[in-house]
């Protein structure tokens, strides 16, 4: 390795950490601040800016805040903190499958935050630590993305499979199935080997004599905005358009054929009618839109995703050839090793979407895949889990969140980093994911 490749990495790296550093929407700041440097110092051309993922995330988000603001959002949590708070007992897997849930009709975890006060209030009510049902949550949520049909990482991978043979139904079905099932026998795991009491925990004892722990509440009786059901209708209803839409154009299937709306155009647009149609119908003030919480978040996820992928896009063009070689070598060997890839691309690149923009392209080529060579294909439908290992460095949004809401202190971020409440549960859904992927995709 060259002194030059060395400061590349120093480069990609240094300009991660600093974002990571300073926290939110400086993430992607810092990915521009890396790109003038590997352009400017070091001679790297620019990589490609990954604009469909950015506009299908905006699109998503466009129609997520305006439901938001209709009452919608806070509809959809109402009736999911019924049901945690009816089946208290069950929290520890209740709490993942609504994370999940919630995640996959969104297509954002940022979903998950309002939902955080009320698995901590549950957990101490059962005496359970909060950061087993919080930690199991937010990894759903996150691995929910790569099962739900509306968001950027699964319009993309779908895209990338569909000319290889894999028709839409079957791949949701099986991102479904897999990752479902990985949350939860995560949750049975989890359950399993971590000391569930709370009043044994030290750091609760001690935040309790010092009166920071507040008692559980009970469950809020607000009253729904008008507009708040008809939003929510109209947005699930957009979402299984999306999927019928997409269904249909499939290369296997051409109910509609031929295609005049591309799938990315058809789920743009479809997203932005859903908006229009919420602003419109429930009375909506759009100029109030902008002022929620999901359309900041989801903003800041779009320059997130602009800065850290292009700077990530940088890098890895400037030694497609190298990267090619050994990917193609290492996974050809190991097919398994495609989700390692995955898996530490992700942590750095802080998108699923632009992690798989990234690395997906260079390992088609590399093994040479393509429509009439499509075997090998089946390695990207298993591993596709492992784009969401968002939750490794501690600095992802929802997992600051439960850090910051759990007044008992259990769920914790420890001094080496890593050693925090989301890693062994986040490492665990993905490799049972990706497990469960290999065994379906040999069957089919």
């Amino acid at each position: 390795m060259g002194l030059d490749i060395i400061l590349q990495i120093i480069v990609l790296l240094g300009a991660i950490f600093i974002g990571i550093r300073l926290g939110g929407i400086a993430i992607g700041y810092a990915g521009g601040l890396g790109v003038v440097i590997l352009g400017l110092f070091l001679g790297l051309k620019p990589g490609s800016i990954p604009w469909d993922v950015i506009l299908i995330i905006a699109a998503a988000i466009a129609a997520i805040s305006a439901m938001q603001q209709a009452g919608g959002l806070d509809y959809m949590v109402k009736m999911t903190e019924k049901l945690l708070r009816a089946n208290p007992k069950f929290i520890n897997y209740l709490s993942p499958a609504c994370g999940w849930l919630l995640t996959i009709l969104a297509g954002t975890g940022n979903a998950v935050f309002s939902l955080m006060p009320v698995v901590i209030d549950v957990a101490k009510s059962q005496n359970i630590k909060p950061s087993v049902p919080l930690s199991l949550m937010v990894v759903s949520s996150q691995i929910g993305i790569t099962a739900s049909p509306v968001s950027a990482a699964v319009v993309y991978m779908s895209g990338i499979l569909e000319p290889l043979g894999w028709n839409y139904p079957t791949l949701l079905g099986i991102w479904i199935a897999t990752t479902f099932i990985a949350c939860m026998v995560t949750a049975f795991i989890i359950s399993l080997i971590t000391p569930l009491d709370l009043s044994k925990c030290s750091i609760y004892q001690e935040r309790l004599k010092a009166g920071l722990v507040k008692d559980p509440n009970e469950i809020l009786h607000a009253e729904d905005k008008p507009g708040a059901k008809l939003s929510v209708g109209i947005f699930l209803i957009t979402v299984l358009a999306v999927v019928l839409y997409a269904t249909a154009i499939s290369s296997n299937i051409k109910w509609i054929d031929p295609v005049i709306i591309p799938r990315d155009a058809a789920i743009m647009s479809f997203l932005l009618t859903a908006a229009t149609l919420i602003t419109w119908l429930c009375k909506v003030e759009p100029s109030k839109i902008i002022e929620t919480s999901v359309f900041k978040s989801g903003m800041t996820a779009c320059v997130c995703v602009f800065g850290v992928a292009w700077l990530g896009n940088t890098f890895v063009s400037a030694h497609e050839a190298g990267i090619k070689e050994v990917a193609g070598d290492w996974v050809k060997q190991a097919p398994a090793m495609l989700a390692v890839a995955f898996f530490f691309a992700s942590m750095l690149l802080y998108s699923q979407a632009a992690t798989a923009k990234a690395i997906v392209p260079v390992i088609i080529t590399a093994l040479g895949i393509s429509a009439t060579n499509p075997h090998d294909s089946y390695m990207l439908v298993a591993c596709f889990a492992a784009v969401s290992a968002l939750f490794v460095l501690p600095t992802y949004p929802t997992l600051l969140g439960a850090v910051q809401m759990d007044d008992t202190g259990s769920t914790k971020i420890g001094k080496f980093i890593f050693n925090h409440s989301f890693f062994i549960p986040g490492v665990l859904a993905i490799v049972i994911s990706v497990s469960l992927g290999f065994l379906i995709v040999s069957l089919l």
